[in-house]
């Protein structure tokens, strides 16, 4: 009995103590720690929701489309959330696909990260944003979504705008596209983190990247409480999202479809082709009209994420990487076109400009026979003559002399480089500075230049000499390989006058892209400044007015006089009518609309030759040049006069259309738009 109370005793003073213990836990709870438990209970409760922008449209310069905004429904996954379930969100997921009738196996490959190893789809953004898994949704899985979202934890359904292409194709790399924003970039890039709503997406190329910051606007923000199925229960504080600016370009979009339709044809004509690229620039602003690159791809397949196949395709050889703009980033020898640069420098080199010049069917230098196009031989002629005719050996003669000049092998302590230096006041050698990423310098040698790339190829060139290339399949080509780099590490530090030679007409070691070769002969043709050409003209607010005008900066002006311009001008004027270029032309209406030009044929080693013609009109008082590269098109007379000729027809509306009938002016007076257009709110 007495042990029996001991225990009673000791249970009592258990259940008092736990008593105690328990009262003064709450005491500290709701007295001493009440108001933290307070704001945490409330912050629990409390989502910070950024609301996304409206991005802005980019629009070609009489206000028509060409990135536009469409609404769809857009179902997202929170792959934080999923994770934290005991399954890992497998049922879930399992009943989403179900609803969206994709298989599961998809949405999983949606929502894991991009990273090494990791093949697409996949998410490449913040992990720890909602991840978009199908959009296009039909309106009764949304609903399903939404009023089931005991079923659906971590999915939401909701509107949201995505990017349209009303002309498809037409302009790809310039344009660019949108991907997600990484968590790295929202961590290195300041300002980034606070204008992201996290289903923003960031411009990954072309205008989208450039005017990416005002494109995108400002996120809304909302203060929302949520039950604990985190559906909203009422929203505390709301801010609206502003939209982004709208970006107005001098891109016109009949004179872009009508170059899109004759690279076409172009590449059609010539099966061998593995690029080609047209480039419209103003003459007297210095901005694109047009420009179009082949291959090409539809911008489109990025919305909704893309997938492993066409992201492998965009990026192989083999389809010709049609991400890579070959009008602002293609690198090829200019050929004949270059001679404009080449007679410039003659004559400031002291060489007549009125002069009589020798055009023999070759020219010997150092032992070696240079040969005219064609084994062609002139007499006496004038520069006016050569360009007309396009005479190489007046300019190998040209170039050699002045190689001499500065000490040949031995280079004078300060030498002259008239041809080099002429040509990179052309603008040649470096970017032009155009507003689009992933520019090409070009390049054009000099003496300096080959040292500097003797020093850093010098031990690779001399191993090469003794092993040669084992590698290379094709014997005749590895042997050639191996001559080449004997010479290189004997005289790699030597400025040759092959060098030279093939200088002063566009060939050896010079490379300029499309859009060098339009702000060259824009620059020429026009009043001597050389411009750093913009396809952005203005950017406009949401609710049309003008927000600031993009100027043109001019980069540098011509060391070359009026009456040598005017003397180029009037030789280039009858190259397609009586030079290179007549037998493309033939049967042009030159009464209507005088054409002037200039053909290039560029030989590059182990394939078909470059094809380029660079023309402007009217002849008499230009106000567009226009640019035609095919690689591997053959001569510049067979393949890339006649896509220029197709383009001067689509923007005077000259001839006929496929369809027989005549056809529409895409410039009915041959003129860019010189105002900016009116903003409506459909254009968003």
């Amino acid at each position: 009995m007495t042990r029996l109370r001991g225990r009673l005793l000791v249970l009592q003073v258990l259940v008092i103590a736990m008593i105690v213990v328990l009262v003064v836990r709450l005491w500290q709870v709701q007295v001493v720690q009440g108001s933290r438990f307070v704001t945490v209970a409330t912050e629990t409760r409390t989502r910070e929701v950024r609301v996304p922008a409206l991005r802005g449209a980019i629009l070609d310069s009489s206000g028509r489309p060409l990135v536009r905004n469409r609404t769809t429904l857009v179902v997202s996954v929170d792959r934080g959330r999923l994770e934290r379930m005991r399954d890992g969100g497998d049922a879930v997921l399992r009943r989403l696909a179900a609803v969206l009738k994709v298989p599961m196996s998809k949405l999983k490959q949606e929502i894991r990260a991009c990273g090494p190893g990791i093949s697409r789809p996949c998410w490449p953004g913040s992990p720890y944003t909602p991840i978009p898994v199908a959009n296009n949704v039909n309106p009764r899985a949304a609903l399903q979504i939404l009023e089931r979202q005991e079923d659906f934890p971590g999915v939401t359904a909701d509107i949201q705008a995505i990017r349209d292409y009303p002309d498809g194709k037409d302009a790809a790399q310039l344009l660019g596209y949108l991907q997600p924003v990484t968590q790295s970039e929202l961590e290195k890039r300041e300002g980034l983190k606070a204008n992201y709503s996290g289903v923003d997406l960031t411009g990954r190329d072309g205008l989208e990247r450039t005017y990416d910051s005002a494109l995108r606007g400002t996120p809304g923000l909302r203060n929302v409480q949520v039950d604990r199925m985190g559906k909203v229960i009422s929203v505390n504080q709301q801010s609206d999202p502003v939209p982004g600016d709208i970006l107005v370009t001098s891109i016109d979009a009949n004179v872009q479809r009508v170059v899109e339709k004759s690279l076409d044809q172009a590449m059609r004509e010539v099966p061998n082709s593995d690029g080609a690229a047209g480039v419209v620039l103003d003459v007297k602003t210095g901005r694109v009209i047009a420009m179009a690159s082949r291959p090409t791809y539809d911008p489109r397949v990025w919305t909704g994420g893309i997938s492993e196949k066409d992201y492998r395709r965009l990026l192989s050889d083999k389809s010709g990487k049609p991400l890579v703009s070959r009008a602002i980033a293609g690198e090829y020898a200019p050929g004949s076109t270059f001679k404009i640069s080449s007679v410039s420098a003659m004559v400031a080199d002291g060489e007549p400009l009125h002069g009589t010049y020798q055009c023999p069917s070759s020219y010997n230098v150092e032992g070696r026979s240079y040969p005219n196009a064609g084994g062609m031989s002139l007499g006496a002629i004038s520069l006016h003559e050569a360009l007309v005719k396009s005479c190489d050996t007046v300019f190998y003669k040209a170039g050699y002399e002045e190689w001499l000049r500065d000490g040949g092998k031995t280079p004078k302590a300060k030498v002259k480089e008239p041809m080099p230096n002429m040509a990179k006041a052309y603008g040649f050698g470096k970017r032009t500075g155009i507003d689009l990423p992933g520019e090409s310098a070009g390049r054009i040698p000099t003496r300096a230049w080959k040292l500097d790339l003797y020093n850093s190829t010098k031990s690779e060139m001399c191993k090469r000499a003794k092993i040669g290339y084992p590698e290379m399949k094709d014997q005749s080509r590895a042997a050639f390989a191996k001559r080449l780099a004997n010479e290189n590490c004997l005289e790699g530090m030597i400025f040759h006058a092959y060098e030279a030679v093939n200088l002063s007409i566009g060939q050896g070691d010079v490379l300029v892209t499309p859009l060098q070769l339009a702000r060259a002969y824009a620059a020429l043709l026009g009043d001597g400044n050389v411009r750093s050409p913009r396809v952005g003209w203005a950017l406009m607010r949401p609710d049309g007015t003008l927000k600031q005008e993009i100027p043109v900066p001019i980069v540098g002006h011509l060391p070359v006089n009026d009456e040598t311009r005017t003397y180029i001008r009037k030789a280039l004027s009858e190259v397609p009518s009586d030079g290179t270029a007549a037998g493309a032309f033939r049967g042009f209406p030159m009464n209507i609309v005088k054409i002037g030009g200039k053909t290039g044929t560029a030989e590059v080693y182990g394939k078909e030759d470059t094809s380029w013609f660079a023309s402007f009109a009217p002849a008499d008082n230009p106000r567009l040049v226009t640019v035609v590269m095919v690689a591997q098109g053959g001569f510049g007379a067979s393949t890339a006069a006649p896509a220029v000729r197709r383009i001067w027809e689509g923007i005077f509306g000259l001839g006929k259309g496929d369809d027989g009938k005549p056809l529409k002016p895409a410039l009915p007076d041959g003129k860019p738009v010189t105002r900016l257009p009116a903003i409506s709110r459909e254009t968003q």
